[in-house]
């Protein structure tokens, strides 16, 4: 593993203390939002790196509850993205994570499960959902914090995207996170930590919604296993309501048939993208 340069840990270690409440304490559930993570000259590196919309090594999740593009191949990126990822998954980062969520014995998922980059076009979204709880790959790897870093050279409000943390009855939107270049969203991943970008993007043609994620796990006896729980909004109608459902309960029997079967994910997305046609078209 590299030196660490990349990623400003100066910046992420200050006021360590006064971070670490704000994100315990926070609502509706925990999580922190920060910005100018990576170097200024990194980020421009990254921003210049990041895949085109084309790319060929772009797999597409092209379903009801999610329009967007991701790629889990490290060997395949940059060689700053690549350095970046590999900083996150440093002792260091993780030492930070645990310091800051209060989460001890982390583990970074270098398989990128769930992870990776992620890219969503002009009509693209992500219905409200809390994450899958466990690895794939991993059964007693339980799932404990997300990272985003945002990594849009450009982001205008009236693009939307904004992503949307719910609280955990689904009754309203708490709070929103626009996807600002460098600007990183840590929070616990749990049975209810509902989060979403619902709405279909409205950024131009030749413009996308770039992010890496990365997921951390701890090692747990028999942890408790769910899959992607997506939910509609309470203003959704029936109609929209219905197809969530069906796509949920279909991604769930996947779930299952790929931890046991070891099925692929492109097979799933053939599968999946035929429930496609019932989803409302957001425009």
């Amino acid at each position: 593993m590299q030196r660490l340069s990349l990623v400003n840990m100066e910046k992420l270690r200050d006021q360590m203390d006064a971070k670490s409440q704000a994100y315990r304490t926070a609502s509706p559930f925990p999580y922190i939002v920060l910005d100018d993570v990576l170097t200024t000259d990194a980020f421009g590196r990254c921003v210049e790196e990041f895949p085109g919309i084309g790319d060929e090594f772009w797999k597409g999740y092209l379903h009801v509850n999610e329009t967007k593009y991701s790629n889990t191949v490290p060997d395949s990126w940059g060689s700053t993205l690549k350095a970046v990822a590999e900083e996150f998954c440093s002792p260091e980062f993780v030492q930070w994570l645990e310091d800051l969520t209060g989460i001890p014995d982390l583990m970074p998922d270098w398989s990128m499960d769930g992870g990776g980059l992620h890219q969503t076009l002009r009509g693209g979204h992500l219905n409200i959902h809390a994450d899958f709880t466990t690895h794939h790959e991993h059964d007693s790897w339980k799932r404990q914090v997300n990272i985003l870093l945002y990594l849009n050279e450009e982001w205008r409000d009236e693009w939307g995207g904004k992503l949307e943390l719910w609280d955990q009855q689904m009754r309203s939107c708490q709070a929103t996170v626009t996807p600002a270049g460098n600007r990183m969203l840590v929070f616990t991943t749990s049975f209810d930590s509902f989060h979403g970008h619902p709405d279909g993007l409205e950024c131009p043609d030749d413009v996308a919604r770039r992010s890496m994620a990365l997921y951390y796990f701890t090692e747990e006896v028999n942890p408790e296993r769910r899959s992607t729980n997506y939910q509609a909004r309470p203003e959704d109608g029936a109609v929209a309501k219905a197809a969530v459902w069906a796509d949920r309960t279909a991604l769930a029997l996947y779930d299952r048939a790929k931890r046991r079967l070891g099925l692929s994910d492109d097979f799933a997305q053939r599968v999946m993208s035929k429930a496609d046609r019932l989803r409302p078209r957001r425009r």
